[in-house]
């Protein structure tokens, strides 16, 4: 009984370490579901931010570059002919299209 005490008290940063590890591995394992869905997130908003700042505002290409630059790495490609964006990122990729004048612009399913 007096091992694991005599441990605690010789080891103190050790011991908090391991606590706050522990914590962390559990707060890990309760997030795993939002941490799962954040890179179709992050292609996602991309591209219907940027299709929506381009195609329904009319701002030039690279202020919306610009507008949707995020930290995390990924690439942007507009086809202006179609009025259509790509955007990947963290391996996942998404399009958005723009519809209209009333409908703006929508993501597009992914196959």
């Amino acid at each position: 009984m007096s091992a694991p005490r005599g441990f605690v008290r010789r080891h103190p940063w050790v011991t908090l370490l391991l606590l706050a590890m522990a914590a962390l591995i559990v707060w890990l394992w309760q997030q795993r579901v939002a941490l799962q869905a954040f890179p179709d997130i992050i292609s996602a908003y991309t591209a219907k931010e940027y299709c929506s700042c381009r195609y329904v505002t009319r701002n030039p290409a690279e202020y919306c570059r610009g507008y949707v630059k995020q930290y995390v790495p990924g690439t942007l490609s507009d086809d202006a002919a179609t009025r259509t964006v790509t955007a990947s990122g963290m391996g996942r990729s998404n399009r958005a299209m723009w519809l209209g004048e009333r409908q703006g612009c929508r993501l597009l399913s992914t196959p």
